[in-house]
Order: C-alpha cells, then sequence, then structure tokens
C-alpha cells in the first residue's frame, strides 16, 4: 500500500522535473538509476531514500524542503475546507498554466498575480 507521503513526495518530483522540461531518463542518468525507478518514485509505488532525494533535489535546482511543500498533515479537514481539487499537481491545465507563468518576466508576472488574486476575490 502506498503511504501518502512517499505519493505526494513522489508528485513533487514529477512537478518539479516538468517543470525543468526534464525527462525521466535524464533525471535518472544525473542521479544514477533506472528511468523505471524515477517512475516508481513519481508514482508513490516506492519510497524515495534520503539521500536519493538530496541528489534529485541537487538535479531539479531545489531544496529537499521542497518536496514536501503542500503536505497534507490533516488532509480531511483541508479537503472539506478548500475549492481546490484534492491533488492540482496531476491537472494538466494547472501544470500547462504554472509553466506559462513563470515563462513571464517578473514584473509582468507580479501584474498578473495582483490580477488573478483581485478577480478571484470578486467571485
Amino acid at each position: 500500500m502506498k503511504h501518502p507521503v512517499d505519493v505526494h513526495v513522489g508528485k513533487r518530483i514529477r512537478h518539479r522535473r516538468w517543470m525543468n522540461g526534464t525527462t525521466q531518463q535524464q533525471l535518472a542518468e544525473a542521479v544514477g538509476i533506472k528511468f523505471q525507478q524515477i517512475q516508481k518514485y513519481e508514482t508513490g509505488m516506492n519510497r524515495v531514500s534520503a539521500s536519493r532525494l538530496w541528489d534529485i533535489a541537487k538535479v531539479l535546482g531545489v531544496d529537499v524542503s521542497f518536496f514536501f511543500e503542500g503536505l497534507d498533515v490533516r488532509p480531511d479537514l483541508e479537503a472539506q475546507n478548500s475549492d481546490m481539487p484534492g491533488d492540482i499537481l496531476t491537472d494538466k491545465e494547472a501544470l500547462e498554466l504554472l509553466r506559462s507563468y513563470y515563462a513571464i518576466p517578473e514584473n509582468q508576472r507580479r501584474r498578473l498575480f495582483d490580477l488573478a488574486r483581485v478577480l478571484s476575490e470578486a467571485a
């Protein structure tokens, strides 16, 4: 049975890899494993060891803490109190939006963020 933390970490690995435009094969080669192992990490089928997560973080250019951000410590309460889908990182449209958002120059991106915040408050 998959542990929810392993599933979350795997999704964060996939998300960051996708945002970087890195393939499973490229990530696997950079950390010295087979791409099938990356697949198992990303689905939560296999647990990522601390040292392997350290290597993956280094290759993907993030702190290890990145993989634990957004981890639900009380998922039942959050699911009841949120309008967001259960796992935004599995939504291809949301990932494409994120990728496009970060392709915008920072000053314009900030203005777009402010606009989105105002529109969501008005809705």
